[in-house]
């Protein structure tokens, strides 16, 4: 196969070409979780940083999915590119980033996003847009000078992947898949193999 062995290089590859035609948000991801009872949920969330570990996004952890993913840390990420007619489907355990990423993270936020962040109890009832203004003017009047912290509620996760696929569009509905699992034995430490469409 003329693929680079390393999915996540091949990853970023087709992540750079999607960044070029995609109209909006080539890095979103639908990022589905699971109860400890197996009840599963989805979300469209976006990618942060994605490297050698895997593949990190942010949030509230107040949030539903924060919630599950500390209870089933395990979950699926899926990017489809329509312009590409691709799409990349990952499977993993779930590992929190590191304070230090967060914290650079964040940083590098707008800080009406990082306002935002403070405001926001995110996945709790909201009583009407009032009381969410009201908490924005109350952290924006909070941190009117100087840098916004991160909040302590609001981290990241990665997805340590277990398992890659990638799929092309073909003519006649023949599409490629190639799916790459983690395999010590394997070089690169990746056994991949092709799928029927």
């Amino acid at each position: 196969m003329s693929d680079p062995e390393d999915p996540l290089e091949r990853f970023a590859g087709w992540l750079a070409e999607a960044e070029k035609s995609e109209p909006n948000d080539p890095n979103a991801m639908t990022l589905a979780t699971a109860t400890v009872d197996g009840v599963p949920s989805s979300r469209m969330v976006l990618l942060k940083g994605v490297d050698k570990r895997g593949f990190a996004f942010y949030t509230n952890m107040g949030s539903r999915k924060a919630a599950e993913l500390r209870a089933n840390p395990h979950a699926a990420l899926c990017f489809h590119w329509k312009s590409l007619r691709r799409q990349v489907r990952v499977e993993g355990r779930i590992e929190p980033v590191a304070e230090e990423e967060a914290d650079a993270y964040f940083a590098s936020r707008a800080r009406v996003s990082q306002l935002g962040a403070w405001a926001s109890k995110q996945s709790q009832p909201l009583r009407g847009r009032f009381e969410l203004e009201a908490r924005l003017a109350k952290f924006t009047a909070r941190y009117v000078v100087g840098a916004v912290p991160r909040p302590p509620f609001w981290s990241g996760f990665r997805v340590v992947p277990a398992s890659i696929e990638f799929w092309e569009d073909r003519p006649f509905r023949l599409h490629m898949r190639h799916v790459y699992r983690r395999n010590a034995d394997a070089p690169g430490g990746w056994a991949v193999e092709e799928l029927y469409p």
